[in-house]
């Protein structure tokens, strides 16, 4: 006999049943391993916060607007900001977060570009091979920390040479600086390049010498540790930046506390706030803060995109967007005046401009703080923790370079990989750890610093431009709106349209032209690197952008008809792009999924919540505008 309860119970034809509804039916299809998602609801966040919040907002940022006009700097950075970091920062979530696709499988939206995620991942491998060896000089100097007399604040050691001074001393006792006072060099600073770099043992980058083998085994330690962090992918991860995406702000503060304290910090802060403007006529400055604001934001790297694929499909990116763009540049500037109180300190203790207290390079980090630490009382217990926070800064970014790469190959053959992903991440590490040791010889800074230069430069802006223009003009501008509008329950207003469209295309574009027209050779101190180190940045910067035609030429001669007909099948989406999960598709994305049974996810999301939600309402308008552009061309 049949129960009233089962008289009322719905009937669900078998048309609008999804393969989970009708149990063990055989569809043949086969369907890749659980891709996995963020296991609690600030994972996300607090990982983009730890990405773009890393070493950059420390070591590049001041030292970008220490060389490049203290306090001018700001301008192009906030108008970089505002043109190109938010509004390209939110469309690199769009993209992945409506897809749940890494950087090449994230290319089902016009298979053309394709060479598009190809570039972007060899930019971050590059990237992430020299930014572990910056995590691997940090591991040094945490070690050496503990101690207690810390091993850069006297003079006397092996590595020292009759320039070295301890500076602290240095004044007589009328308080007359000596003579020779600039001719010298401090402890900390030999410390850095003579004993940590051992660069005296190298001619150039031509002849790096022998490997420093203390260099190699903390540049191991920190693939170890990496590695160990990301073996479960964001459900590891996404639990550890809990720790090292809050930890850093603390130390921060007590540091910009102690600095802001000492006596002549203020000759610092008005160096880094006081405008400059005739360095705004410099074209440096302004490709500088342009690649500040992808380094920093991590736009172009694919970071961004590969963690908002492991998101919820109505998670608020709109939100999160300004959230870490906004506080980004707020923790820069805080690091900022951190350091450059310090150096207002020192500029008076030596009696010299500030922009002459420290040799200008990588190495500012490791020069100007250790030195600054051997000024506070406990001054290991200082060291340590400011290291620490280095190591915490650094890692999470790190985190993201692995990631991104290990999900995008993923993606790309999730039958073979993905349930041998950690065996993959450690393939990828002990890859990296290789390449990698090449900077851990005695000259090995000068490769960090060709990689530096020329790695993530011109070639990252045009990687960026190209995803602009296929999404916003071959994709098209008004379906990436709709698609965002199904996702988040609006679409974008006019001042993202302007800037996808026009503003930030047009502005990087610009950068791109004069960067080439006003290039200048890298150097490092006084070392002028020779034509043929320059012809390999080149060369280098130049692999990432021949990608992207290289990817339209395999897309091309895998279409049939004429070139142009091959063209437009090429740049036309994929049949299963849309987003990853039935439920979600409505529209133009419905039953396009392999074993998909359903015309209508509407109905899905009906039945298994109970009645229409506000997504669902915007799924049905959607629908509906569709529906009527479908009739008016008709």
């Amino acid at each position: 006999m049949t129960t009233d309860a089962q008289k009322r119970a719905p009937v669900t034809p078998d048309l609008l049943m999804t393969p989970s509804d009708q149990g063990d039916v055989d569809l043949d299809v086969d369907f890749a391993a659980d891709r996995g998602n963020w296991t609690g609801k600030l994972d996300f966040l607090l990982s983009c916060i730890g990405y773009c919040v890393g070493l950059g907002n420390v070591w590049r940022f001041p030292y970008r607007a220490y060389t490049n006009g203290g306090g001018a700097f700001l301008v192009p950075y906030f108008l970089m900001l505002a043109i190109c970091g938010i509004p390209l920062f939110f469309l690199e979530l769009s993209l992945g977060q409506f897809s749940s696709l890494g950087p090449l499988a994230v290319w089902k939206i016009s298979p053309l570009f394709k060479g598009a995620g190809a570039a972007m991942l060899l930019i971050v491998g590059l990237v992430a091979i020299y930014y572990n060896m910056i995590i691997a000089y940090v591991l040094f100097y945490l070690f050496a920390s503990l101690t207690s007399t810390l091993p850069w604040e006297h003079c006397g050691n092996w590595w020292n040479t009759d320039l070295c001074l301890e500076h602290r001393g240095s004044k007589n006792g009328n308080g007359a600086l000596p003579l020779n006072l600039t001719s010298t060099v401090s402890p900390s600073e030999e410390y850095w390049s003579r004993y940590v770099l051992h660069i005296q043992g190298s001619r150039g980058i031509g002849s790096p010498g022998g490997i420093r083998w203390n260099l190699c085994l903390c540049l191991l330690l920190a693939w170890v540790i990496v590695f160990l962090c990301i073996l479960k992918g964001v459900k590891s991860s996404g639990k550890v930046v809990y720790f090292t995406a809050t930890f850093p702000y603390l130390i921060l503060l007590m540091l910009l506390v102690r600095g802001v304290t000492l006596p002549g910090a203020w000759k610092g802060v008005q160096f880094y706030l006081t405008p400059q403007f005739h360095h705004l006529l410099s074209s440096k400055v302004w490709i500088e803060a342009a690649l500040q604001i992808f380094y920093s934001l991590g736009v172009g790297f694919g970071g961004l995109l590969t963690f908002a694929s492991y998101n919820t499909f109505h998670q608020n990116i709109y939100r999160d967007t300004f959230i870490v763009t906004l506080g980004n540049a707020v923790t820069s500037i805080l690091a900022g005046f951190a350091i450059f109180s310090v150096l207002g300190y020192m500029s008076q203790e030596l009696g010299v401009p500030v922009d002459q207290v420290a040799k200008a390079g990588p190495g500012l980090a490791f020069v100007v703080y250790p030195q600054a630490m051997t000024m506070l009382p406990l001054s290991p217990f200082w060291s340590f923790l400011f290291f620490f926070m280095l190591l915490t800064l650094g890692l999470d970014s790190q985190f993201a370079f692995l990631e991104t790469i290990v999900t995008a190959v993923t993606d790309e053959f999730p039958y073979y990989l993905r349930p041998k992903k950690a065996v993959f991440s450690g393939l990828i590490c002990v890859a990296m750890y290789l390449m990698g040791l090449v900077l851990t010889t005695d000259g090995g800074m000068y490769w960090l610093v060709l990689l530096d230069d020329y790695s993530a430069s011109f070639g990252l802006m045009v990687v960026v431009i190209t995803t602009c223009l296929a999404v916003t003009r071959v994709y098209g501008i008004q379906r990436f709106c709709r698609d965002i509008h199904m996702m988040l329950g609006f679409k974008p207003g006019l001042y993202f349209r302007a800037c996808w469209l026009f503003l930030s295309p047009a502005t990087l574009l610009a950068l791109l032209v004069y960067s080439i027209v006003k290039y200048q050779p890298s150097e490092y101190g006084s070392y002028r690197f020779p034509a043929w180190a320059e012809l390999l940045g080149i060369l280098m910067g130049l692999l990432s952008c021949l990608m992207i035609p290289a990817g339209m030429l395999v897309a091309v001669l895998r279409e049939e008809g004429s070139l142009w007909e091959r063209l437009q099948q090429a740049s036309r989406p994929a049949m299963d792009w849309g987003p990853s999960l039935e439920e979600n598709r409505t529209g133009m994305y419905v039953a396009t999924l392999a074993g998909s049974q359903s015309p209508k996810p509407l109905m899905v999301h009906m039945r298994k919540y109970g009645g229409i939600t506000s997504f669902e309402n915007t799924a049905m308008e959607v629908d509906r505008e569709i529906a009527e552009e479908e009739e008016s061309m008709m």
